[in-house]
């Protein structure tokens, strides 16, 4: 009995000074230089540390880390209705960071998960204001408005939201061979409208070139000659033209004013 009593004798201060190491070393803290740690006192919060090297009392302090880096966070698919009534499916991304980690901690259960929530409703409310070729044709400024609405309501919860982006916009194929066709029609229309001011600009011309040649026969006559150059470069051998009166009329000018 007396040996028993002696080995625990001995064995207490051992056990107090292991105790004692152990406590020692899990109140020293190391935190990296993107990391903070927010430090609860019995459960009320009293301040934030990091980074380097802290101190948490055990039992009586709690530290809860939080990481400053910005995070990239998918955007899952969302089926959105637009406003002309067109179905699709939306995902996107967004980019934010912690920049204040006390609210991050103490004003929202889970910061990644809330966010993640909200990104996704006001991708849905959006888009769902905007018709179908604004969501194809003007992603920046949709990108702009989304990030705007998100960065201004987690604000409360110490995120900024830096940056939005619209990844795709899926279409069902009936929705694609609509905007084949509208895309096919609007080609059809500019070919027609670039065709007819080409004819208007060329009759134009024309009704031009003709006033000058009426009010000069010698003109109407080196016209006539230049298209017979023209018709005998093609290799025929036989021509066969009419004699317009005109020009006849232009030749015997020319011989009485010659004499």
């Amino acid at each position: 009995m007396m040996d028993f009593l002696v080995t625990n004798n001995m064995l207490m201060p051992s056990v107090l000074v292991i105790l004692f190491v152990v406590i020692a070393v899990s109140m020293f803290r190391v935190l990296r230089e993107y990391e903070r740690g927010v430090i609860f006192f019995l459960g009320r919060f009293e301040k934030v540390k990091g980074p380097g090297l802290i101190i948490v009392i055990p039992i009586i302090q709690q530290m809860v880390r939080v990481d400053l880096r910005t995070v990239v966070m998918d955007v899952p698919s969302q089926d959105v209705i637009s406003r002309d009534n067109v179905s699709v499916r939306v995902n996107a991304v967004i980019y934010f960071r912690v920049i204040d980690s006390q609210k991050a901690i103490i004003n929202v259960e889970d910061f990644l998960q809330a966010t993640s929530q909200l990104a996704q409703t006001t991708l849905r409310s959006v888009l769902g204001q905007h018709e179908l070729d604004e969501m194809l044709a003007n992603r920046e400024m949709l990108n702009s408005d989304i990030q705007s609405i998100l960065d201004t309501r987690t604000d409360g919860w110490g995120i900024k939201v830096s940056n939005v982006e619209i990844k795709h916009v899926d279409l069902n194929e009936s929705m694609v061979r609509a905007i084949a066709r509208q895309a096919e029609a609007e080609r059809t229309r500019r070919a027609k409208v670039i065709h007819a001011s080409g004819e208007k600009e060329a009759s134009a011309q024309l009704v031009e070139a003709a006033s000058k040649l009426a009010t000069e026969p010698n003109a109407i006559l080196l016209r006539y000659l230049q298209t017979l150059t023209e018709i005998a470069g093609e290799k025929n051998s036989t021509i066969i033209f009419p004699m317009p009166m005109e020009l006849m009329k232009g030749i015997f000018k020319a011989d009485i004013d010659k004499k």
